[in-house]
């Protein structure tokens, strides 16, 4: 079996310069730039993503605006195409992007609007799809926009508990959109993660929790649950991905 075809791809998302640089020297094939984790991710700064510009694998930024909800008003979708410009003047190679009707649907005319301002980028649809009322039919719209995948838990908590719908949406996706598993996803159980829905790609944290300074706490500077970034845990995800290659191989 051919090493290319047949290896898992690493993708991290960080929110700081010290967690690009370890995703980076620990491996990851591609990075997810974001701003606010704690928050599900939000869009990153400008100097952050210029600081990206410079790396050595790929990066996408995540287009989100603000916490909440993915509803999307005039001024957020604004906000969002002066994001998407931004990344493209820096070089950045994507664009992760979500948006939902009311009734938490995807809002197709809005992300046809936001995917033709990145045209020339690659695109990974996030998380908002995991609201979905119907996967099946959001799987079909996100096909029609011309995402190249679609982040998921398959509408769970976490990625290992949302493994059926994954493995459903695999098969229904038949190559024509890569289903990229997200949440709860660890060194320990990655591999089981891919044995079991057949996914190609995967999406992780990689965070450990820190202790904060509670002064800091106490004048919101910082969060009482606060993580960074763990290049030993990045490590690990690669090298139980690694194994996970050499598996299929002697299986091949």
């Amino acid at each position: 079996m051919n090493l290319q075809t047949s290896r898992i791809a690493l993708e991290i998302c960080v929110d700081t310069p010290d967690g690009l640089a370890a995703a980076i020297a620990a491996g990851a094939d591609r990075v997810e730039l974001c701003s606010g984790l704690d928050l599900g991710g939000l869009s990153p700064s400008p100097g952050l993503i210029r600081l990206a510009s410079a790396s050595p694998v790929p990066v996408y930024a995540m287009i989100r605006p603000r916490a909440g909800d993915f509803v999307f008003g005039a001024g957020d979708k604004a906000a969002m195409l002066a994001e998407i410009a931004a990344v493209r003047e820096a070089g950045l190679a994507g664009v992760v992007l979500g948006a939902s009707r009311p009734d938490l649907s995807l809002d197709e005319p809005m992300l046809a609007e936001l995917r033709a301002a990145a045209h020339g980028l690659g695109s990974t649809l996030h998380r908002a799809f995991d609201l979905v009322p119907d996967m099946r039919a959001a799987l079909e719209a996100a096909v029609r926009l011309g995402f190249e995948r679609i982040l998921t838990s398959g509408g769970a908590l976490d990625a290992p508990s949302g493994a059926e719908r994954l493995q459903e949406l695999q098969g229904q996706a038949a190559g024509r959109i890569s289903i990229m598993p997200g949440s709860g996803v660890r060194p320990d159980n990655v591999a089981d993660l891919v044995r079991r829905t057949g996914v190609r790609e995967v999406h992780a944290s990689a965070r450990r929790k820190v202790s904060s300074d509670l002064r800091l706490v106490r004048f919101g500077f910082a969060s009482a649950q606060a993580a960074m970034t763990d290049i030993e845990t990045i490590r690990a995800l690669h090298d139980a991905l690694a194994a996970c290659h050499v598996d299929k191989q002697s299986n091949g």
